[in-house]
């Protein structure tokens, strides 16, 4: 099986350097060239929205995951890797289903547990929403 295109749900957690890291050595199996990584963090506004809370919140997570990114990127510089990163705000789940699907990529790689214990109990599990939904392939790394 070949993937061209590999998207990592990143939240900054234990689970989700795990999912990138495998999606990192994933990629280095491949002898024609290794797939696009797209790795995308998603910013769950808080409710009710209020708008200037809202700002505050998104100004924080994009400052968060930019430092977060500029690890990543570190991280394979030295590897023949294309990477991208972007910040979504919206459910998580829905989020990582739809830009799969936007950018048609190949498999979702994300961590088994993201930050909140709590809220994946009262929400339900991002993992088991996107393997439900996706597109494509998924692996829940843990």
């Amino acid at each position: 099986m070949m993937f061209r295109k590999m998207l990592v749900a990143f939240d900054g957690s234990e689970g989700s350097w795990k999912a990138f890291d495998f999606a990192v050595e994933l990629a280095a199996l491949f002898k024609d060239g290794a797939p696009e990584i797209y790795v995308l963090s998603v910013v769950r506004p808080p409710e009710p929205i209020e708008i200037v809370e809202m700002e505050s919140v998104l100004d924080a997570a994009t400052t968060l995951y930019e430092e977060q990114f500029r690890k990543l990127v570190a991280k394979v510089r030295d590897k023949d890797l294309v990477l991208h990163t972007e910040i979504l705000t919206g459910h998580p789940a829905d989020q990582i289903v739809r830009y799969a699907h936007d950018r048609k990529c190949d498999v979702v790689i994300l961590g088994h547990r993201g930050k909140s214990v709590v809220e994946s109990w009262l929400l339900g599990s991002v993992p088991k929403r996107v393997s439900s939904y996706a597109p494509c392939h998924v692996i829940i790394v843990k």
